[in-house]
């Protein structure tokens, strides 16, 4: 079923502490025994991998909370991981967490069992912000995370934040801007806060009950987002990402590019080249005791299956690629050449030879870009 070349490897840990207000992710506020057995299936769809054998070019534990596992937990499905994908020169390993999730025992075995890199769920520094969105740490616990990181060896730490957040004034964002610049980390994720259905806020937000700043604050925001991080020297990538050079998510970068990446555990999703020359997107079973129960019947452990043709590789070419800085080869994502143009003469986007990118303006219009041009 597979192709040769190194591949990017995600693996999706589906529990919390608690569920968030905002989040839409994948992820159960469970305990109990479907903690192991979940895991448990994790490393038995892992170590039966159709794709075994492909070298990993990095690797990334997301949820949900990976640190809601304890260290040991996480080290058996890094190993099953490395085993089964090993790792390429310079593999990037990634784990998100909760910094209300870690301490020092725990950081010092991530990183000897081979996680390299720290993404930080911190979202705000303000104490008001952290109990409305549903979150388990408080405003001072994100910077003595990243000390005792450092302390354990990780030279390469992400923070969250979000932006646009119910009640949130232009100046608690920057407080929080400049509080997570004062933590120097290599790499910022910046996001405005999206109500999502099927989520509490969404439900709030139906009755009138979320006081969210309006559209020109946000705007205000996010250029004040811009702003601060190039004066921090943490160069602007991706739409919402920041980084100091050589800092950049690799990870994700493999999904902006449209590369291949394959996934493990509840929900978790793959997209690989197989051995028909399809190009495949599997989905697994979302819930941790159907998957399980998949896994354990024998099944690979995924429910949904989709050949993406010519025309929808295309199409995520262009929705994903006109995220990044770098943009996109207007030949390769075939463009059309008058829709082009069109967006040239709003501002939105500009061009160098054939490659077009996005300007400043049209990063606020990403997506009605993206629909244009694809």
């Amino acid at each position: 079923m597979t192709g040769s070349g190194p591949v990017a490897v995600y693996v999706h840990v589906p529990f919390c502490p608690s569920k968030c207000g905002y989040c839409d992710f994948n992820s159960y506020a469970m305990h109990g025994d479907i903690v192991p057995r979940t895991v448990q299936a994790m490393l038995n769809q892992i170590r039966t991998s159709p794709w075994k054998g492909r070298p990993a070019k990095t690797v990334f534990f997301g949820g949900g909370t990976p640190t809601f596992l304890d260290s040991g937990t996480l080290t058996a499905l890094l190993d099953a991981v490395l085993e089964t994908h090993p790792p390429s020169d310079g593999c990037e390993v990634t784990s998100e967490a909760n910094p209300g999730t870690v301490d020092r025992a725990k950081l010092r075995s991530m990183k000897a069992a081979g996680f390299n890199r720290l993404s930080l769920g911190a979202q705000s520094f303000d104490t008001g912000d952290l109990i409305r969105l549903g979150r388990v740490h408080g405003p001072t616990e994100t910077g003595a995370a990243v000390d005792m990181a450092r302390c354990a060896g990780f030279d390469r730490i992400n923070l969250d934040l979000m932006f646009g957040l119910p009640g949130q004034r232009l100046s608690a964002w920057r407080h929080n801007l400049q509080t997570a610049i004062r933590l120097v980390p290599g790499h910022l994720s910046l996001y405005g806060l999206t109500i999502e259905p099927n989520t509490r806020f969404y439900r709030l937000h139906l009755k009138g009950m979320l006081d969210l700043p309006d559209d020109d604050a946000q705007v205000r925001m996010y250029q004040d987002a811009i702003d601060a991080c190039a004066e921090a020297g943490l160069a602007q990538y991706e739409v919402s990402n920041f980084a100091k050079p050589g800092e950049e998510c690799r990870h994700n970068l493999c999904y902006w590019r449209g590369e291949e990446y394959l996934g493990y555990g509840p929900g978790a999703v793959g997209c690989a080249i197989e051995e028909d020359g399809a190009k495949r997107r599997r989905t697994n079973v979302k819930h941790p005791e159907r998957y399980s129960a998949a896994v354990e019947s024998g099944s690979p452990g995924y429910t949904d299956v989709e050949t993406l043709d010519s025309d929808a590789q295309r199409l995520e070419r262009i929705m994903l690629g006109i995220r990044l800085n770098e943009g996109i080869d207007a030949r390769m994502a075939d463009l059309d050449e008058a829709a082009c143009q069109r967006l040239v003469q709003k501002g939105w986007l500009e061009t160098s030879g054939s490659t077009v990118r996005l300007t400043p303006q049209g990063r606020l219009f990403c997506t009605d870009v993206s629909v244009e041009l694809a």
